[in-house]
């Protein structure tokens, strides 16, 4: 390979993923057929409900505000935002709870059994789960000290789920930049749409099995040669056995501030001690051009991160599923496809 063509390698293979970006986002810019006020009739007090068991919640364990917001992103994520993350298994459908990203990851869901459940007492048939978790998941960032955005509903809930598609177009913890941008990508999700929505992981937890490459391989590379971050990377790996054990402890992605929604995941990440490999990739990757420069804005500038990650929440719950909109329902039970 000619020497000035390996030099440009890194902003070639970016230039050809912006392209393939504009593409893929073209793709999915028709805009769904949701509106802010699309309850105002049928269900008026839809807002204040989730909003009431969002609080006791949250209140009763911050984590549930992780959760939520977890939920929503690897619902969106599978089939656009349909609810297809909160089916159970049956003898006739494959849900997406027991796919590698999801298994063991995911939890709330019988908050959003709770919230269901008080909804269908009110209005009842009328709100999606979908939507349940739209606004549940604006509500969890705002309650531990995010940004407020409107939320347009109207979605319907599938009646399929996608175990396969779960498995494939989830992002996980050990992936390379350039496959973490493409599977954000693929979803019509650009580049700033990622920094900002991993951002999310200011108020996330991991599990030992997720970070154990990282604190075993280049943490101690990567991350500021100062006490504090000694001593993380030991609590770390106290909890966190290099060889096996302890796949379930779990650690904050943000553990500074792990409770509080703010910009202290991307200060994190400019003293290179991102508990996950994929989010450090944003920061310390060669391919990092853009991303790198979106983390350094961030750090210091937390109203642009509220700014952006409103903006990118709301267009990635635009994410559709075209057949649960013409095939889809209101399912009674978020668990189960209607009889």
């Amino acid at each position: 390979m000619p020497p000035f063509l390996h030099s440009n390698l890194p902003n070639l293979l970016f230039m050809m993923l912006l392209i393939l970006s504009s593409v893929l986002i073209s793709m999915h810019a028709t805009d769904p057929p949701l509106t802010l006020d699309y309850y105002a009739s049928s269900c008026p007090t839809v807002l204040e409900i989730v909003r009431s068991q969002m609080e006791c919640a949250v209140l009763s364990d911050p984590r549930n505000a992780a959760f939520m917001l977890r939920l929503h992103f690897h619902d969106c994520f599978v089939q656009g935002c349909d609810g297809s993350v909160l089916l159970d298994d049956t003898i006739t459908l494959q849900g997406e709870k027991k796919a590698s990203p999801n298994r063991n990851s995911l939890k709330g869901f019988r908050l959003v059994d709770r919230i269901k459940n008080q909804l269908e007492s009110e209005c009842p048939g009328i709100v999606s789960c979908a939507d349940i978790l739209t606004i549940a998941a604006r509500d969890a960032v705002l309650l531990v000290g995010g940004p407020y955005w409107e939320v347009p509903l109207g979605r319907k809930d599938s009646k399929t789920a996608g175990y396969e598609l779960a498995n494939s177009t989830l992002p996980t913890a050990n992936e390379d930049l350039f496959t973490i941008i493409y599977k954000f990508i693929y979803q019509g999700l650009s580049v700033t749409d990622m920094v900002a929505l991993s951002g999310a992981h200011t108020i996330g937890m991991a599990r030992c099995e997720n970070y154990r490459k990282r604190i075993y391989g280049d943490f101690e590379t990567s991350s500021d040669k100062n006490p504090m971050a000694d001593t993380h990377l030991s609590n770390l790996r106290s909890t966190c056995p290099a060889i096996e054990g302890g796949d379930n402890n779990v650690s904050a992605m943000d553990y500074v501030t792990p409770n509080l929604f703010d910009n202290s995941f991307y200060q994190i990440l400019l003293n290179g001690e991102g508990l996950l490999n994929s989010d450090q990739e944003m920061y310390s990757s060669i391919f990092g051009i853009e991303t790198s420069e979106l983390v350094k804005k961030y750090a210091v500038d937390a109203l642009a991160f509220f700014q952006q990650f409103s903006e990118s929440m709301v267009k990635m719950g635009n994410i559709t599923n075209s057949d649960s909109f013409a095939d889809g329902e209101v399912r009674k039970n978020c668990r189960f496809v209607n009889t």
